[in-house]
């Protein structure tokens, strides 16, 4: 490149969004700038913006945004790197974005989150619904069972079972309950469409939430009107709110719009890629593009991906798509439902006032393998994978009178581990081995204990790139592509590659004794989770009765 040339990643997160400035010629990251999300994760009430709401306190289950956060965060953080490095202004070249996955809203025909208008702000449906919205795991249940009964191909793409979490479980929970709010959209639309859209002012819908959340495939398409008819009579227009075209990663989406150019003092010619999620992104963001290589992004949850250049149609994952994550190879998704969320819900219910996640983990990291007595399973927010299944809760085992805080924290991190292994072994099982773990993300910069834990578990070795925000960095790759910069994504991971920051050896004597526990962790997990999954969906179904009563 003959001349200064950059790209900007912004990447939208649970609780905030970053945007980031990476140099194309040195891979280095020039500048970050985050921004919190003013209204954060909207799962008590709807914010009261003038009118009251059709009912105050939100059920059981429930997990919205508002869109306006994501707007602060172009507004706030695009300038504010630029400002940090003024001579990358001109330079810019491309711009890509990444979120959350299944985040969804209605929009209206020109692309306007439905709640922003007049008499829709009280409705809770017209608002955009977070990935861990969990309240469609009822319409999950039975479009599981209709498939299994019909014997729908498409299932054995998503390990037998759809995810609540996904876009028809979403957007069937709305047409059901708010057919009001279901015929005044236009379009039901992931939120990383959604946002490039709003950049461009061009509606480019992308294949990778369309392979992964919407059961889309190139060859098949949508499953049939038919499917969704037996399951949900009159509901036999699956592709009304969704559309049925959909670009590949990488592709231009179009230049940013001039007045967003002007706000943001970019100039008007810098290419938007397509959306991508910030799970996925993570992949090239760490410099990973080889087989055999574990991805973990670690952070409120845990996305785990895989890439390969076979297809294999395994039980328990949350998908397999070609080209769903690098071009040629199909991309294999798994993960972890309660990660971060869980150590803050011990935080702010079990921790000592004033008490934070370091000083927590100083205190674990004291513990010896399996000195604590105790096990936990890492349901906290249900299972994503291997079981699919929201309606399970956590469970903690062996407390007695001497049980310390302390031990039940490292419980809550071996968990974590336990359940990665769990995930880790059911694809060596079907013939994916894997060598390597790549972790990033929070959680893998910030806690140097849950990271061996991992190793220890799993007896591979875990490597932890050298970069804050892998996230965004791949989300900036793929503006570069969009841009030109690259003739494709993977030329941009090898002129970009991060270095490793830190390894950790698997021990062994550590393994010895995890491998124990361990077993433990495995019969309680196909007990509470297969066998007699009744015992914790009964104490769900129980508190939920009583929560709306």
């Amino acid at each position: 490149m003959t001349r200064p040339a950059y790209a900007l990643g912004v990447d939208f997160g649970t609780e905030s969004g970053r945007a980031l400035l990476l140099d194309l010629r040195t891979g280095e990251e020039a500048a970050v700038s985050e921004v919190a999300y003013a209204h954060g994760v909207i799962d008590r009430e709807l914010p009261q913006g003038g009118e009251e709401s059709e009912i105050g306190q939100l059920p059981p289950d429930w997990a919205l945004q508002h869109s306006d956060d994501w707007l602060a965060v172009l507004d706030t953080a695009i300038p504010a790197v630029l400002e940090q490095v003024p001579q990358a202004r001109d330079g810019v070249v491309g711009l890509g974005v990444d979120f959350t996955s299944c985040t969804v809203l209605p929009v209206t025909a020109d692309g306007v989150p439905l709640f922003t208008q007049e008499g829709w702000s009280s409705r809770r449906h017209a608002w955009p619904k977070l990935w861990k919205h969990h309240a469609a795991q009822p319409i999950a249940d039975r479009l599981n069972e209709v498939a299994a009964a019909r014997g729908e191909a498409f299932l054995e793409r998503y390990g037998g079972r759809i995810s609540s979490e996904w876009y028809f479980p979403k957007l069937i929970e709305l047409w059901l309950e708010d057919r009001e709010v279901y015929d005044a959209c236009d379009g039901f639309i992931e939120a990383t469409d959604w946002i490039v859209w709003y950049l461009t002012g061009n509606e480019r819908r992308q294949s990778c939430t369309a392979g992964y959340k919407a059961m889309w495939s190139q060859e098949e398409g949508l499953p049939s009107p038919d499917f969704f008819e037996a399951a949900y009579p009159g509901f036999d227009r699956p592709a009304a709110k969704l559309g049925t075209e959909f670009a590949p990663l990488g592709t231009c989406a179009g230049t940013l719009r001039p007045q967003l150019a002007t706000r943001f003092g970019l100039p008007e010619s810098v290419a938007v890629a397509v959306g991508n999620v910030d799970s996925f992104v993570s992949v090239p963001g760490a410099g990973v593009e080889s087989p055999g290589i574990f991805v973990m992004v670690v952070g409120t949850s845990i996305c785990d991906l895989v890439i390969d250049p076979v297809e294999v149609r395994l039980p328990g994952i949350t998908g397999v798509v070609r080209d769903g994550i690098l071009p040629g190879l199909y991309g294999y998704e798994a993960g972890q439902a309660a990660v971060g969320d869980m150590l803050a819900w011990f935080v702010q219910t079990l921790a000592p006032p004033g008490a934070e996640h370091a000083s927590l983990e100083r205190a674990a990291a004291a513990i010896g393998p399996g000195a604590s007595g105790l096990v936990a399973l890492d349901w906290w927010n249900g299972n994503r994978t291997i079981l699919a299944d929201a309606d399970l809760s956590g469970a903690l085992l062996g407390l007695t009178l001497q049980t310390t805080r302390e031990q039940i924290y490292r419980a809550l991190l071996e968990s974590i581990a336990f359940g990665n292994r769990r995930i880790i072994e059911n694809f060596d099982e079907h013939g994916l081995a894997l060598k390597e773990i790549v972790a990033c993300g929070g959680i893998a910069e910030k806690s140097p204990l849950t990271m061996q834990l991992l190793a220890d578990t799993s007896g591979l070795r875990v490597s932890v790139p050298d970069s804050t925000q892998v996230p965004a960095r791949g989300a900036a790759l793929f503006g570069a592509v969009a841009a030109g910069a690259f003739p494709d994504i993977g030329s941009a991971i090898a002129a970009t590659r991060p270095s490793i920051a830190r390894s950790y050896a698997p021990d062994a004597d550590a393994k010895a004794i995890y491998d124990r526990v361990y077993a433990i962790y495995r019969s309680l997990y196909e007990r509470l989770g297969r066998t007699d999954v009744e015992l914790l969906h009964g104490l769900k179904r129980i508190h939920t009765e009583r929560s709306m009563s």
